[in-house]
């Protein structure tokens, strides 16, 4: 299970008989979760109005972040392409994977100085991200036009003889050059009419060469020949050779434009493995770091609202509770009995229930602060 239960309760005589109690009742007996504290700070309360507007701008600003987390983790599956098995290792949160993150959760003195006040705290963690967000806009912008053009060429050299780049299968001496009479066409023939095209060909307009033709180069389907003729006869020959259903291919050998095209090929390529590097150590870095924030956002989230509901002095403990899949109904039961008499309207209300004039903004509403952290992150389709 990726999905963590981040909760707070107000602290009974101690907040260590709090926890204490909790982890009793969800792991004692049935095994509903594996648990764990999560440490939060003496952070600035400050007055009650400016934790009332905080709330919803916390909220706001965690379903922010969280986006710009799953994009991060998309983008770096999209760059890693064939080896997608690779992200998961490459998702790492200060060095460590997601879940020993969060369940270790310490907070970042030095990036967010407790001695500021919340407003402050949450306006780094809203500027840091959204730097990260606009770098991720620019970054996947140019890599992304890069590698979209290297796959326009690459499409082009493959795919039917009828319609892919012939640049690389023709050589300079199949072709009559410099001629000012004959000139040198090639024809895509199915398989199935090789016998046609060697006993028509001749024919198809007066001034065909004998002879001339010479198979160069076969796919699954068809072969590419080559014929040469005078010049005066091309459009006859390409009208009568449609008739027999050959398809003469408009092709000019140019070795200048042919040398350009596989230059920019090798160029597109070049480049492409070398911002590959630059990119993915962009993406783990900025990863962590908007993972980080994420967490420390669910941490302001869990103080603000526990200040709120329980009021001061501060005296809550937040907890972080990873469910067992089979018994998440259960534990939800077990803790609505812990903490029904926190708040007696708080009947278990889910999500899924919609009661009109009650407007739950998303977030199911429990008698104990609750926030849910999903780790799986990434959406591979």
């Amino acid at each position: 299970m990726t999905e963590f239960w981040l909760i707070s309760a107000p602290g009974d005589k101690t907040c260590q008989q709090t926890w204490d109690k909790m982890n009793m009742a969800t792991t004692r007996t049935n095994n509903l979760s594996t648990n764990n504290k999560f440490n939060i700070p003496d952070l600035k309360v400050g007055t009650l109005d400016v934790l009332v507007g905080l709330s919803d701008e916390l909220a706001k600003l965690d379903s922010f972040v969280e986006g710009v987390v799953k994009k991060v983790a998309q983008y770096m599956a999209d760059v890693l392409e064939d080896s997608r098995d690779k992200v998961q290792e490459n998702l790492l949160a200060n060095g460590v994977d997601l879940i020993t993150y969060i369940t270790r959760f310490q907070w970042d003195m030095a990036k967010y100085p407790i001695k500021q006040s919340l407003k402050n705290i949450s306006e780094i963690v809203s500027k840091q991200v959204s730097q990260i967000d606009n770098d991720l806009k620019a970054r996947a912008s140019a890599y992304n036009n890069l590698k979209g053009n290297l796959q326009n060429l690459e499409r082009k050299n493959a795919g039917s003889l009828l319609t892919r780049s012939l640049a690389d299968i023709v050589k300079k001496e199949d072709f009559v050059l410099d001629s000012e009479y004959l000139i040198t066409m090639l024809v895509v023939v199915s398989k199935t009419s090789y016998t046609d095209w060697q006993k028509t060909y001749e024919t198809l307009a007066e001034m065909v060469v004998p002879r001339s033709t010479n198979l160069l180069f076969e796919d699954a389907d068809s072969g590419l020949f080559s014929v040469t003729l005078f010049r005066k006869a091309v459009d006859d020959f390409k009208h009568k050779a449609r008739e027999n259903k050959f398809t003469v291919r408009d092709f000019q050998y140019n070795e200048v434009e042919m040398k350009a095209d596989k230059e920019e090929m090798t160029r597109l390529s070049t480049d492409k493995k070398k911002q590959f590097g630059p990119l993915v150590r962009w993406l783990k870095v900025n990863f962590s770091e908007a993972f980080i924030a994420w967490i420390h956002i669910k941490a302001l989230r869990v103080f603000v609202e526990s200040v709120l509901r329980y009021g001061l002095p501060v005296n809550f403990q937040a907890m972080l509770l990873q469910p067992n899949k089979k018994n998440m109904k259960k534990l939800r039961e077990v803790l609505h009995e812990l903490y029904k008499h926190l708040d007696s309207s708080a009947a278990i209300i889910d999500a899924a229930m919609d009661i009109p004039g009650l407007n739950l903004s998303q977030q199911e509403y429990y008698p104990y602060v609750y926030y849910k952290i999903d780790c799986n992150l990434l959406d591979f389709k």
